[in-house]
């Protein structure tokens, strides 16, 4: 690795162009492969990057390389795969059409199929999975704003691509199980469809002792089934991954002062499948819920509340009509006929 890379983010979206951006406010080079309205709103404006702790940095467009041809791969000494998880496959065969065969890749995305479809394609690179727990808010011209903490883990490897990426206000750190950190945040991804349905940003819908209880029965489900899987999934925060649907069902004043040890999150702060909706953009529905609920088949166990979620956000996709603002009691009640329509048929 050379010691000034040239660090290619394929697919800059809200994720890659903060992380992009702040590696070159601390001197990278930093090439972002990106679609031609951010590339356009980027040239225009540059970028600006603050966050839930009252870091800002303003970062200009000519300080990094700007491209919407992939062809600007063939120049990468390291590339961070930043696209949606059902571009995985695309971006993919263009890393293999253009970057250099010795360059390390790593993934930055939601879900835990997306290093398989990169390993599958791109078979003999230094390949890692990536876990990036904070939460990135667009905010329009240019700017970006991490709205919860946490630092990014990778796979550990041949070199110490965590110490490369670790500049200010950007922490990254290897693991030698990133498989078990991403099934921890495989967990947590799956409330980005719950805060989709709810309208609300993510600290107004954790202060909902409904929406808490839907999340608690929702990682309950799948905790299950990860287990039934014999995956052992590592916490992303302080506590197990086991005692989170307890913390969850807390009253709201206690819930509040214990979640205030496991996350700091402003009022800006919405998942991004909110904004996928938001933006009529399809959604990571299928590499989370979807992949939950396939996961329950192989096993013979049901899956109420993933296939509910997944539903609803289909149909909100089908729709277009951006956040459906529904409110915890309607999923409640549905899950309850469910219920009892499953019992009329075993019967």
């Amino acid at each position: 690795m050379r010691a000034d890379p040239n660090i290619v983010i394929a697919g800059a979206g809200a994720i890659g162009c903060f992380v992009g951006g702040v590696l070159a406010a601390a001197g990278a080079q930093v090439t972002l492969l990106l679609r031609p309205r951010v590339a356009a709103e980027i040239h225009t404006h540059g970028l600006t990057l603050t966050d839930f702790d009252g870091m800002a940095q303003k970062v200009s467009g000519d300080r990094m390389t700007l491209s919407e041809d992939p062809a600007c791969l063939a120049d990468a000494d390291l590339i961070l795969v930043t696209v949606k998880s059902g571009s995985t496959a695309q971006i993919a065969r263009l890393i293999d059409r253009h970057a250099p065969a010795k360059c390390p890749v790593v993934s930055l995305q939601n879900g835990v199929t997306n290093v398989l479809t990169l390993q599958r394609l791109l078979p003999g690179r230094d390949l890692r999975g990536g876990m990036v727990p904070f939460n990135v808010v667009p905010m329009g011209q240019g700017g970006y704003h991490r709205a919860t903490s946490g630092d990014i883990v990778i796979g550990a490897g041949p070199d110490d691509l965590g110490a490369l990426l670790s500049v200010p206000y950007l922490r990254v750190r290897e693991s030698r199980d990133i498989d078990a950190v991403q099934w921890g945040k495989f967990l947590i991804n799956l409330n980005n469809a719950l805060n989709a349905l709810s309208g609300l940003p993510l600290k107004a819908q954790l202060h909902d002792r409904g929406w808490r209880r839907l999340m608690a029965d929702q990682w309950a489900e799948a905790l299950a089934v990860l287990r039934g899987k014999g995956i052992s999934p590592a916490s992303t925060t302080p506590v197990s991954v086991g005692a989170v649907p307890w913390i969850f069902r807390l009253p709201t004043p206690l819930f509040t002062r214990v979640a205030a040890q496991m996350l700091t999150i402003d009022d800006q702060a919405r998942a991004s499948m909110s904004y996928d909706l938001m933006a009529h953009r399809p959604t990571e529905i299928d590499a989370l819920q979807g992949e939950l609920i396939r996961m329950g088949a192989e096993l013979g166990r049901r899956t109420p509340v993933a296939r509910l979620v997944a539903e609803l956000i289909e149909t909100a996709e089908i729709a277009g009509q951006g956040l459906p603002n529904l409110p915890a009691a309607a999923l409640r009640a549905e899950l309850k006929r469910s219920a009892a329509r499953s019992l009329d048929q075993q019967a």
